[in-house]
């Protein structure tokens, strides 16, 4: 009898022995695969730091409750197939893209691992998506409508610098996204009836001496830089060079402002970037990209560098300043 009781007792507690360690196997710590378009592991820039406070705001720390396996194309656009490459042999749960070439890699690398995209590029048009709404496949995330922008960048423009005659484009012809860029500049300038330069140059080391000279050459009297990984590495020279060659410059990303360039209209980066996080978060707790709507921005900012404008001896007329979203002094 004795016997027996001891065998109901150690089945009854074996249940109580087990669960405990069930219970106390570590759970599953994600990681997520970053391939970013700007700065280098030492200095991984804003956009990096708008995902990371992103991650912050949502509850998330990283080496604690999630990983993150950062990939930077340091200007060198050719690099971005094989960090993609990299990151789906590690199998991440999540691949966040920051630029256009990198999206395209990782659509053709991997058909089951979420993709999480914050592009300036239009998605649909570019044939990365079906529709913003319902994008469908794997991908997801924000486009920052940064082509759809164009026509109004060339309106402010005219605005901060009136009768302008001829404006200068300044582009990167090695890369997609700035001759979709080009060519929407192109048709903004038709409507405006604003005759346009095409200053053209090739990453990762762009003559941007010579583009100046060109531009000095074919009496441009103002500078529209398009955003890419290249151009924004040069950023500061690029600001530099066009206050040298007393050209007003305007710019798809307000870094280039913050370096000394005169004008730029755009989505706040950091704010797309922090929402990048919240769509790695949806994904992580079981939503299916192609279920995720891309969303893109709501508000737009005009950002005026007072200091730059009276080194060219411009002054800004009154009604522009009151609409500005940041003046630098």
């Amino acid at each position: 009898m004795k016997k027996k009781i001891t065998v109901l007792t150690l089945c009854a507690m074996l249940p109580a022995l087990c669960f405990p360690a069930a219970a106390q196997q570590p759970k599953k710590v994600p990681r997520i695969g970053y391939v970013s378009s700007t700065g280098d592991p030492n200095t991984p820039g804003p956009q990096v730091e708008g995902f990371r406070q992103g991650l912050r705001d949502i509850g998330y720390i990283e080496g604690r409750n999630i990983l993150v396996e950062y990939r930077y194309v340091e200007g060198k656009l050719d690099r971005a197939p094989s960090l993609v490459a990299e990151l789906v042999q590690l199998k991440v749960d999540v691949i966040v893209v920051t630029l256009l070439p990198a999206i395209r890699a990782a659509k053709q690398a991997t058909k089951t691992i979420p993709i999480v995209m914050a592009t300036f590029q239009d998605p649909v048009a570019t044939g990365l998506v079906d529709s913003l709404a319902r994008p469908g496949g794997n991908i997801t995330g924000l486009t920052g409508l940064g082509r759809e922008l164009s026509g109004k960048r060339l309106e402010l423009l005219m605005e901060v610098v009136p009768r302008i005659s001829r404006v200068a484009i300044l582009w990167d012809t090695n890369a997609p996204g700035p001759i979709i860029g080009f060519k929407e500049y192109e048709a903004a300038a038709r409507a405006l009836n604003i005759p346009l330069q095409s200053l053209e140059v090739r990453g990762p080391n762009p003559d941007l001496e010579r583009a100046f000279q060109t531009a000095a050459k074919g009496r441009a009297l103002a500078l529209i830089a398009i955003n890419n990984p290249v151009l924004n590495r040069y950023a500061k020279q690029i600001a530099d060079l066009a206050i040298k060659n007393r050209l007003p410059s305007m710019y798809e990303k307000s870094d280039y402002v913050e370096t000394g360039g005169l004008v730029s209209y755009s989505a706040n980066d950091a704010d797309q970037f922090r929402r990048a996080a919240y769509y790695v978060d949806r994904i992580l707790k079981g939503a299916k990209p192609a279920d995720l709507p891309i969303e893109q921005p709501m508000k737009f900012e005009f950002v005026i560098n007072l200091k730059t404008a009276k080194q060219l001896g411009l002054t800004i007329p009154p009604n522009v300043l009151a609409r500005t979203d940041k003046v630098i002094k």
